[in-house]
């Protein structure tokens, strides 16, 4: 029994050490509220977290049928659509001219790096307070005023939507240095030989290597990065509440889903029971596009 449970030289003893409490956090934190919220959507849960009113699926009709979250969900595809390819096309140009330098390399991976290493509200409250400031003080309407225009309130104009700007300028910010190391480390993995060949077959350098060489070769580092782009659209949360809440709420504009549950949950009505149910088909959805993906991609195929 003992040498079951330790093992020899008291070998799984350490490993429950160190990994027992990673376990437990990860159990308490994450896998019991994950389970007791999905309970929660079959219950009406108003203002409670102990329900004893089963309901079925009537939360998840109400929150099917609701225009506000069908809306932002709608809303929040145009936008995966748009940030998905922009951020993947950004982060792969500083992947491949960060990998060309001869000398500072490391400096320069580091400076693209860093912001991700930022909170989102620090961000968030960076850009809305000093960057894109609706009032003269701000950076981008100062260099407005540098060349005669009028000064822009870039959150609250929604015509044309400028708010839109403040948003996806933050989050390529926020972002694009995370996924710049991810393909760096699958540009760093193509052997040079290839490069010496096709340069041998007579293949210009450009976008005639970048085509047939480099991003075959970065097939795998692609497909992870659009999942993990994909999966953090639709998690939105932190930049779009710090950005454009104020005293009086959330506008009724660029809301994304999770900031709607939110309200939903925790607002006046505190219905936790409508909410679950939201956040559940929102993972569904989540779960689905990432299966379609990885099924569309190949993702685990073995190669012939």
């Amino acid at each position: 029994m003992r040498s079951s449970l330790w093992g020899p030289q008291k070998r799984y003893l350490w490993f429950w050490v160190f990994t027992g409490p990673f376990v437990v956090g990860l159990a308490v934190f994450a896998y019991i509220p994950l389970l007791w919220s999905i309970a929660l959507s079959f219950f009406d849960a108003h203002n409670t977290v102990t329900p004893t009113h089963f309901v079925g699926l009537s939360n998840y009709a109400s929150m099917l049928t609701d225009p506000a979250f069908t809306s932002s969900l709608a809303t929040f595809a145009a936008f995966t659509l748009f940030i998905v390819p922009t951020t993947f096309a950004l982060s792969l140009a500083l992947a491949l001219m960060v990998n060309r330098l001869r000398f500072a390399r490391a400096f320069f991976r580091s400076v693209f790096f860093l912001p991700t290493a930022c909170s989102y509200v620090v961000a968030s409250v960076i850009w809305k307070m000093s960057v894109f400031n609706g009032v003269r003080f701000g950076l981008a309407n100062t260099v407005l005023r540098w060349f005669g225009a009028d000064p822009v309130a870039w959150l609250s104009t929604t015509h044309p939507p400028w708010y839109w700007l403040v948003i996806i300028t933050v989050r390529l910010w926020l972002q694009a240095g995370f996924y710049m190391v991810l393909f760096l480390a699958g540009l760093q993995r193509i052997p040079r030989a290839l490069y010496e060949a096709a340069a041998v077959d007579g293949a210009r350098p450009g976008w005639q290597v970048l085509r047939h060489i480099t991003l075959p070769q970065l097939r795998a580092t692609s497909v992870a990065v659009v999942l993990l782009l994909v999966i953090n659209a639709f998690q939105a949360f932190d930049e779009f509440y710090n950005l454009l809440s104020t005293a009086r709420g959330y506008p009724p504009y660029a809301r994304p889903p999770l900031v709607y549950l939110y309200y939903v949950a925790l607002g006046q009505g505190q219905d936790l029971g409508l909410g679950s149910a939201g956040a559940v088909v929102l993972a569904l959805i989540i779960v689905a596009v990432t299966v379609v993906q990885a099924r569309w991609f190949g993702l685990g195929r073995r190669e012939a």
